[in-house]
């Protein structure tokens, strides 16, 4: 959204256009509510994977990792972190192993540099963020936000 998309290959035009995206990440982040912010780890972790994707395609070793390391850190760290096992019964017991293989395929993504891995990934969290902006309006409506 906020990135700058004809940034040149000028390292100095590269950074300011880095420091503009986070930025712009940053006031997003500070002014989501609590369902914002996981639609926000949905589309991060989509954006980390196609990054992935451009990269393997590009023969860019050290972009692939950092794109995969930060999908699994955002499902690792961010929603499979979220859950709460004890309160959210099955439902979350199910999320949390879906979450663990997501991780899994990932990082054999990262191994073999395998786009279908990672095309398998989207596909699995597809419904779940599909989901999850499906109830946004719902959410932001109610009483209290």
């Amino acid at each position: 959204m906020f990135s700058a998309p004809h940034a040149s290959s000028n390292p100095r035009a590269r950074q300011f256009a880095g420091a503009y995206h986070q930025v712009g990440v940053q006031t997003m982040v500070a002014s989501a509510s609590a369902h914002g912010l996981v639609a926000l780890l949905f589309d991060g972790f989509v954006g980390a994977v196609h990054r992935a994707k451009g990269a393997i395609r590009n023969g860019d070793i050290a972009t692939k990792g950092q794109a995969i390391g930060h999908a699994v850190r955002i499902i690792d760290e961010g929603l499979k972190a979220a859950l709460d096992l004890k309160a959210g019964g099955k439902l979350a017991a199910d999320l949390s192993d879906l979450y663990a293989y997501v991780c899994l395929r990932l990082i054999q993504a990262n191994l073999n540099s395998d786009e279908a891995a990672l095309d398998e990934c989207l596909a699995l969290l597809a419904p779940l963020r599909e989901a999850w902006q499906a109830i946004g309006p719902r959410v932001d409506a109610a009483p209290g936000n």
